[in-house]
């Protein structure tokens, strides 16, 4: 699931355009119809490729840049959208250095209205665009000329927002979801609703949740995607989550829907801070700022930890002490603003989101502790480092982590402790992220295979680990692993889901019955392959032999299972008091024919029971 935002200069037609790419006005505010004007965030889906794929659309204007922030963090690729008529305005700059703050390396650029232009104007104006982008995440944007009055050039940019999504890698799935909130508001029927993107994890109906920074607990109630619903939404996806046991007025924009104990409010946190090139003055030493990051936005002061101030252009570290507290995970990008007048001083990225203290200032180890803290604490270093290899041998993720051994040690232990890393024997290891994925992907193919194959017992293995792309050692050991996880059931060569079982139609089981009543009447010398095959068909045969009522012991001999154990019981009592048996001997011993008493005794060499021995066989 991807997402697609929104940003330009006010009136350079971004709700037109969202309209006319996805036949639905995101304007919803009666305000906004009437002014003509987006204010707030506004939402829509168009089909990429054969995928849905979200929009939000933010507003342009300048005293709107805040709400614009509470919807922009979570995209995967921007629709940056330049008036061919009026070209680089104030807020086509800002909303450009936002989307570079913000590292959204990813978007397409719509030059609209450009049925008001004629070709050489538009010339002037890309030639505009290739300077002002020059040195931002969008240098590589492609340029697409279009008009939502007329349609021209949207298949163009529709097929350039496919190729732009296509390069881009879909979110992570870490195991531990979170959504901004951007929208709450109540349905009737249904109670209190929260919108958002959702990162880091899948959401399931049923499970419950936390909304921080205060900590309340609720329980999805439901979940909804372009107003589909869904049993499980994934990392990328635009979601509305039905909640019980809260009211609207428990939630704000900014706080983030979590699983509990997954993150701590704040009101202290750590960042590397980049001040734009353009602002009109220095960064001072406990300035107050207002801090935006995911959804939220509160006032702040800054603490500027090198140096009284931060020129600038420069980039440096500091300590965000918070109004209110927030919920924040470290790498999440965040925007600095001047309160009054309203400006964008800068951004940049957490690298401590709950520092145990206020840190001394113009201090060295300090300054140290930050720069290892943005590369990565050693357990994200060796988390990244398996993650790249799952599943893999602890010693080769450690060797690529260039990790000391005692620092990989502890870090091992800890990931193990905490669930980030899981061993699926006493060796191999595989990131709790990529278990996630694999499992949720196998859970898909299972549950599409029962869906479609109603007589299949289970899907076979093989064809399993080849729609998982996995080698043999490595997927042996992970449905080992999900065996004992309860989340599959080996049946012979397949596997299913635990809940499911084979439903035979009234018709199908009467002609069961009438089948097993004939393996009853003459237990050894029983119906053949093909004959069951005539009465019952090949696929409710398969069933019977899967799920063990008879045993194949031939391409065309089967027997009862209680036939079956009570020939093996027989034999294995001959054999201890008479060491060998013939065919002949055994074809007497149950009054049966050749053609079954071979049968059987070949099947039971080929599962090493017994061993041929001249003419006759003992038990191997």
């Amino acid at each position: 699931m991807r997402v697609i935002g929104t940003a330009g200069h006010v009136d350079h037609g971004k709700s037109t355009l969202v309209h006319a790419l996805t036949g639905i006005h995101p304007d919803r505010l009666k305000e906004e119809r009437e002014r003509e004007m987006t204010i707030d965030l506004g939402f829509a889906w168009l089909t990429l490729d054969g995928e849905q794929v979200g929009v939000v659309d933010v507003p342009g204007h300048r005293d709107f840049i805040e709400n614009m922030l509470a919807g922009i963090g979570g995209i995967d690729a921007a629709l940056f959208v330049v008036a061919a008529d009026e070209g680089v305005m104030p807020q086509t700059r800002e909303h450009l250095a936002i989307l570079d703050l913000l590292q959204i390396n990813n978007g397409v650029v719509a030059l609209t209205k450009s049925d008001l232009v004629d070709e050489e104007w538009i010339e002037l104006i890309k030639n505009d665009l290739a300077s002002l982008l020059g040195d931002t995440v969008l240098s590589a944007a492609a340029v697409i000329p279009c008009s939502a009055r007329t349609g021209a050039g949207l298949d163009d940019l529709r097929l350039a927002l496919s190729k732009c999504l296509d390069s881009h890698p879909p979110k992570p799935d870490l195991s531990r979801p979170r959504l901004p909130v951007d929208r709450v508001f109540t349905m009737s029927g249904f109670g209190t609703v929260v919108t958002g993107t959702l990162l880091d994890g899948s959401l399931n109906v049923g499970d419950e949740v936390a909304i921080m920074p205060s900590n309340k607990t609720a329980r999805v109630r439901g979940l909804q995607t372009h107003k589909s619903k869904l049993d499980r939404a994934v990392p990328g996806s635009r979601v509305a989550i039905n909640l019980s046991g809260v009211e609207v007025s428990d939630i704000e924009r900014g706080d983030v829907i979590c699983y509990p104990n997954t993150l701590r409010p704040t009101e202290l946190i750590d960042v590397q801070f980049r001040h734009l090139k353009d602002s009109d003055s220095p960064l001072k030493h406990n300035t107050e700022v207002k801090f935006f990051v995911g959804a939220s936005e509160t006032v702040a002061t800054v603490r500027v930890l090198l140096g009284d101030s931060l020129a600038q252009g420069e980039t440096g570290f500091l300590q965000i002490a918070l109004a209110h507290p927030i919920a924040a995970s470290k790498g999440d990008r965040f925007i600095l603003r001047r309160p009054s007048p309203g400006s964008t001083l800068g951004g940049g990225v957490i690298v401590d989101p709950n520092p145990p203290k206020r840190l001394k200032r113009n201090d060295s180890q300090t300054l140290e502790r930050l720069a290892t803290l943005l590369r990565g604490t050693p357990e994200e270093i060796l988390l990244q480092a398996i993650d790249s290899l799952s599943p893999c041998l602890l010693a080769e993720a450690i060797k690529k982590s260039n990790l000391d051994s005692e620092a990989a040690t502890q870090a091992a232990q800890s990931l193990t402790a905490s669930g980030g890393i899981i061993y699926l024997d006493k060796a191999l290891v595989i990131s709790r992220a990529v278990i996630n994925r694999l499992t949720n992907e196998m859970i898909d193919l299972l549950e599409s295979y029962h869906q479609t194959n109603p007589l299949k017992t289970g899907l076979p293995r093989e064809e399993l680990k080849s729609k998982l792309k996995l080698q043999p050692k490595t997927f042996n050991a992970i449905v080992a692993w999900w065996a004992a996880a309860s989340q599959i059931v080996e049946s012979g060569s397949g596997v299913r889901r635990p809940a499911y079982q084979v439903a035979l139609t009234p018709q199908q089981q009467a002609n069961v019955e009438t089948l097993l009543s004939l393996f009853r009447r003459d237990p050894y010398n029983s119906p053949s392959h093909k004959d069951s095959a005539t009465l019952v068909n090949e696929d409710v045969l398969a069933v019977l032999i899967d799920r063990g009522d008879l045993v194949q012991v031939s391409s065309e001999v089967l027997f009862l299972r209680e036939t079956y154990d009570k020939m093996l019981n027989a034999l294995r009592d001959h054999l201890k008091a008479n060491k060998t048996i013939t065919v002949a001997q055994f074809r007497d011993l149950f009054n049966s024919s050749r053609k079954y008493a071979l049968a059987f005794l070949e099947h039971l060499d080929s599962i090493g029971v017994t061993v041929r021995q001249g003419d006759g066989r003992k038990l191997k």
